[in-house]
Order: C-alpha cells, then sequence, then structure tokens
C-alpha cells in the first residue's frame, strides 16, 4: 500500500508542478479557442492541460517500475507497457484536437487504432464471468470487439462530461477511488497477482487528476482539453479491462458450503462485470441522452448542443459550484455503493443507506425549486439568492448594463441583450444561455 500511495504521490506532485507551465506554453501556442455558445465560461481559457497529466502519467508509471514491489508487475505483465502505448496515441490526437480541432470521425478512428494498440500488446479480455453460467471463455476477435467497444464508449464517456470545470477531473477520481479499493481488495485479499496492474491504474488515474483539478476548479485556469478527458478515460477503460477480462473467478476458491452461502460469495465475481458500468454511470447515462437527442433532432451523434446533464443543472438555478458537487454526489454514491455491496452483498443497511442517500440526492437536485424567501427585514443579513426580487431591480440597472459593445469596444445603434442577473431561476451567474457575439483575435489576446 505505501508503494501504491507514493506512486500516487510522484503522479499527483508532477501533474501539479507541470500545469502551470502547460498553461503558458498553450497561449504561447494560441490554444484559446473563441466561446462558444455551448460554453459555460466568461473568458477565453487555454486548454491543453493533458500534457501535464500525461506526463504525470509517465512519471508514476517510471516510479513504480523502480519500486520493489510494485517491479514485479512489470515483470510478470505487458500491461503497463501496453497501456502507455495506448495511452501516449490517444494523447497525441487529443493535443492535435485541442489546437487544430480535428474531425469527430478521425477521432473516433483514433480511439480504435489505440484501443487496438492495447489489445496487440496483451491488454484484452479473455473471459467473462457470466452468473449462472459461470466463466466464459472469448475468442480473440470477440476479445478485440469487446475491448474497443469498452474503451471508446468509456473514453467518449468522460468526453462527454467535461463541460464545467472540475466536472470531469473530479468525478473519474472517485471512480478510480471506488475501483482502487475494489481492485486492491481483489490483489491483497484473494492474493491474485493479476489484479496487481488495474490497481496500480487506478492509483495513477487518482494521481492525475488530483494534481490537475487545483488548477481547473471553478473559475478554471486551463481545461484538460480532449488531450486530457480522453487520456483519463482510456487509463478507466484499461483498469476496468484488466480486471475484468484477465482475472480468473475460478482462482478465488469462492465455490464452497451451501448454496445460499456460495451466492452471496461469489457477488466479488460477478462485480467487475458491473463495476466498470458503475463507475462512469453518470457519464454513459450523459453519453445515451446526447446520442437520442441529436439523433432524434436529425443531428449528428457528435454535434455539440447544450442538451447535456450538466447544462440542464444551470438551467434549473443550480450555481456552477453546486451542479459540479452535486455530479459528484451521485457519482461517489453510484461508485461506492456498489463497492460496498460487493463488500458484503447481505447487508440490508448497505441497501437502506444507498436508498437514503439517493432521496437526499433528489432533494439537492430540487433544492432550487424550493429555495426559501427570508422575510424582508432580515434580507440585509442572508445570501443575495434567500432574498425577495423587487420589481424595480431590472428598471434601476442603468442602461448600459443592456448593451452589448462591438469589436471596437462602441454600443451598436438599437442593439440590445438581457443582462445576466445572478440568482434568477434558468440563468447561472457564471454564464447566459444563448449565442454570444463573435470575438476577434485582439479581444483574445487582451483577455489573457
Amino acid at each position: 500500500m505505501r508503494e501504491y500511495l507514493l506512486t500516487l504521490c510522484i503522479t499527483a506532485a508532477v501533474t501539479y508542478l507541470l500545469t502551470g507551465p502547460v498553461r503558458k506554453f498553450a497561449i504561447v501556442a494560441g490554444a484559446m479557442p473563441e466561446i462558444r455558445a455551448r460554453d459555460v465560461h466568461r473568458e477565453p481559457t487555454p486548454r491543453l492541460g493533458g500534457i501535464a497529466m500525461f506526463f504525470g502519467l509517465c512519471a508514476g508509471l517510471l516510479v513504480a517500475d523502480h519500486l520493489k514491489n510494485l517491479n514485479e508487475v512489470f515483470a510478470k505483465s505487458n500491461e503497463p507497457r501496453a497501456l502507455l502505448s495506448g495511452a501516449a496515441l490517444i494523447w497525441l490526437i487529443g493535443v492535435l484536437d485541442d489546437k487544430f480541432e480535428i474531425d469527430a470521425l478521425i477521432k473516433l478512428g483514433g480511439q480504435m487504432i489505440a484501443a487496438g494498440v492495447m489489445v496487440m500488446q496483451g491488454l484484452t479480455i479473455l473471459w467473462l464471468p457470466v452468473p449462472g453460467v459461470g466463466t466464459v471463455s472469448l475468442t480473440p476477435w470477440q476479445g478485440t470487439l469487446l475491448t474497443v467497444a469498452l474503451v471508446v464508449i468509456t473514453i467518449n464517456a468522460v468526453n462527454f462530461v467535461d463541460g464545467l470545470d472540475g466536472l470531469a477531473a473530479g468525478m473519474v477520481c472517485i471512480a478510480s477511488a471506488a475501483f482502487f479499493m475494489y481492485a486492491y481488495r481483489i490483489w491483497y485479499g484473494y492474493g491474485l497477482e493479476a489484479a496487481a496492474p488495474a490497481t496500480l491504474f487506478a492509483a495513477v488515474l487518482m494521481g492525475m487528476c488530483l494534481g490537475f483539478l487545483p488548477h481547473n476548479m471553478h473559475p478554471a485556469r486551463i481545461f484538460m482539453g480532449d488531450s486530457g478527458s480522453m487520456l483519463i478515460g482510456l487509463v478507466l477503460a484499461a483498469g476496468a479491462i484488466s480486471i475484468t477480462g484477465q482475472v480468473d473467478p475460478d482462482a478465488m476458491n469462492l465455490f464452497s458450503g451451501s448454496e445460499r452461502a456460495t451466492v452471496h460469495q461469489t457477488v466479488p465475481v460477478y462485480i467487475p462485470l458491473l463495476l466498470p458500468l458503475t463507475i462512469i454511470a453518470v457519464p454513459a447515462a450523459d453519453l445515451v441522452l446526447a446520442i437520442v437527442r441529436r439523433t432524434w433532432r436529425g443531428q449528428s451523434p457528435f454535434a455539440a448542443d447544450r442538451g447535456h446533464l450538466h447544462h440542464r443543472l444551470l438551467e434549473i438555478g443550480h450555481s456552477h459550484s453546486r451542479a459540479v458537487l452535486i455530479m459528484y454526489f451521485w457519482s461517489a454514491l453510484i461508485a461506492f455503493g456498489a463497492l460496498g455491496y460487493s463488500v458484503n452483498s447481505a447487508s440490508l443497511w448497505i441497501v437502506l443507506g444507498i436508498v437514503v442517500l439517493s432521496a437526499v440526492g433528489l432533494v439537492l437536485l430540487l433544492l432550487p425549486r424550493f429555495t426559501p424567501r427570508a422575510p424582508r427585514w432580515a434580507e440585509s443579513f442572508v445570501p443575495p439568492r434567500y432574498r425577495r426580487r423587487r420589481g424595480t431591480a431590472a428598471k434601476a440597472l442603468p442602461a448600459a448594463a443592456f448593451t452589448e459593445y462591438a469589436e471596437s469596444g462602441q454600443a451598436r445603434p438599437g442593439e440590445r441583450r438581457t443582462p445576466v442577473v445572478a440568482g434568477v431561476s434558468g440563468v447561472n451567474g457564471a454564464t447566459a444561455i444563448g449565442a454570444r457575439a463573435r470575438m476577434d483575435r485582439s479581444r483574445a489576446e487582451s483577455s489573457r
């Protein structure tokens, strides 16, 4: 455990220290795209944060290779090298997309190639534990197709959820923490060395996210971009593939005792089928809803819009920070709920705890609909969101607050826009719903 923690800390430290220089490099390189209609930030923000995360990954794997116990992972398995090869390829594609915005189909092809590179080096699903059937061996073609599908789905799920400051890094960090605890239990509790690579991947992934989060929390100073979101999605998928299709369930020697006891004991065998899905349950749901929504409208599934779950949280009145925390809450509830069930599936307390926390989550989700209003005599002692709105508030605003200035800084005759007023349900303080005026390069340079 000490060596895993050391690897995590080294990865986080390298990522954190490199993010600042990478931000300056992104500004010089011009990786600061104009603000789009679907964006929730107001100022042009540099991308390419995935560069620091990739070097953090390399540093973590390099340190682990020189540690006494973790060195055996590299000696007995080729999976760390397979992960590094696939990560380098997907990271390079992400860097090019952050700078030049390559076509979505090209990115999809690159994701499939990166998954194929990992399969060629041995990181693939060899068998599946199926409840009621047992362990089912897969043919090479079946294992390859299933591996590529899982990698592509996970990468795009993480990429789709990367829409708010700190959202993707925090959710993946929570997922990798739950996955680390599960993989470590399989490796240490059952003595299965085949689970060691997945445990290492989860520790390194936590370090990447923890090192990047201080720079990415609201208001973000740098975005991870596709170079970061696709990278952490691939690492997350690699850990799920390793422990699902490489660990032999029969090696756990759980099939003993009565039939009822065997059913409860073999839950850890079947959890790998569900845990990779639960740790990305929220991003995966967002991905499926986005595909259905865009296809229903006759658009491409890869066309960007403002219909993601985090956008909807902003529209119903949540602040930027609260929307992120709500997404964190649901990710933690699903991931750690599945983890707790895998440890003791016979306990009703775990089920009741999940139900109670789900009810709490629903209350937090609907909180803007039931925001209490303080009496007028107490308005000076409470935050603005709890004060009653006055009908004359809009009239008191100066006319300049309603006027958008053109690129030259002068007002255009007759051009007016509704101001963004904090606390109004449906409009978040960090964004305005609707199209934005196109910015020229001089304004982007001045905002840096």
